[in-house]
């Protein structure tokens, strides 16, 4: 769980980067790094992906407050830069405590093509695509599902992920005690076509989480034009502004209410929904988009130009 690798730390040092960049906190990776900057005197970004916000960091706080003191207060607080992937993260980044500068650059996606041979699934499906764990509010979203009656007879719940075997086996249980083997279905991690076939064969999107940096799957929904269900802990105001997703909370009552309000929408108007999370995406998350903004960054870290537009540093 600690992610030791001797491996990595061999590795940073043959390739020798100019940069580098931290992609997770808590684990060996911020050792590494550390490590591997203070001798080889280069500089590294962190991109906490929303291991900062005050949900993420109040669970298993006191393992967090250990690792802090050994070795990842030294690691955030020696970045030449923070990346946060909205304002919302850099928020909390600053709340944290910290004070270097923050990158605001937000995920990027492919941009799929989509042909006129989209598969129609009938019944239609809600796809929830993410960890199987407590942060994204798996057990709630199960339960809320039980709560529809007659409202979700028509549809069904396709759970598609990995997670802690644990609560993978607790999530199957749920499922079972609530009698819904029939109309929720555990899937299981999907990858490449697979995965891609997950979101072609869907009628709608759902994330009820409670913590997120910036949820790469909700922004993959929208590339496949499909209507979105999520909370504002996603950190993506702008699905709700552009009328590209509907607003739900954590509870499994709010939940419910939320699937109800979209299933209760005519077809032609999930479609719009879909339509306008596709040009979101286009408009603003692809990587032709934000790949230039990261490599900018970089640069400057490395001492190449000028801090870029998007780093702030108050």
């Amino acid at each position: 769980m600690f992610g030791w690798s001797p491996d990595l730390a061999r590795t940073l040092a043959r390739l020798d980067p100019d940069v580098a960049d931290t992609q997770h906190l808590w684990m060996f990776p911020s050792l590494a790094v550390v490590r591997w900057s203070k001798r080889h005197r280069k500089p590294f970004v962190v991109t906490p992906r929303g291991m900062l916000d005050p949900w993420a960091v109040r669970r298993s706080a006191w393992k967090k407050r250990l690792v802090r003191l050994w070795f990842e207060d030294a690691h955030l607080k020696s970045a030449a830069c923070l990346r946060a992937l909205n304002e919302a993260e850099a928020r909390a980044i600053r709340a944290f405590g910290l004070t270097n500068p923050i990158a605001i650059v937000p995920n990027g996606v492919d941009l799929p093509a989509l042909g006129p041979d989209r598969a129609v699934v009938d019944p239609p499906t809600l796809l929830f695509l993410g960890r199987i764990d407590p942060k994204k509010g798996v057990h709630e979203l199960v339960r809320a599902w039980a709560r529809l009656g007659p409202a979700g007879r028509n549809w069904r719940l396709r759970l598609v992920g990995w997670g802690p075997a644990p609560y993978v086996e607790a999530t199957r249980r749920l499922i079972d005690e609530l009698v819904l083997a029939g109309s929720v279905e555990l899937v299981g991690p999907l990858f490449d076509a697979a995965k891609v076939e997950a979101f072609r064969s869907a009628a709608a999107f759902i994330l009820p989480s409670y913590s997120e940096g910036l949820p790469m799957a909700a922004l993959d929904a929208w590339s496949h034009a499909l209507p979105v269900l999520m909370t504002p802990a996603c950190n993506l105001p702008e699905g709700f502004a552009t009328g590209a997703a509907l607003a739900i909370g954590t509870e499994p009552a709010a939940i419910a209410e939320g699937i109800r309000a979209l299933i209760a929408l005519p077809e032609a108007e999930r479609r719009a929904m879909g339509e306008r999370g596709r040009r979101l995406v286009e408009e603003r998350f692809t990587w032709p988009r934000v790949a230039p903004d990261i490599a900018e960054v970089y640069r400057w870290v490395a001492g190449g130009g000028p801090r870029p537009g998007c780093v702030v540093t108050d």
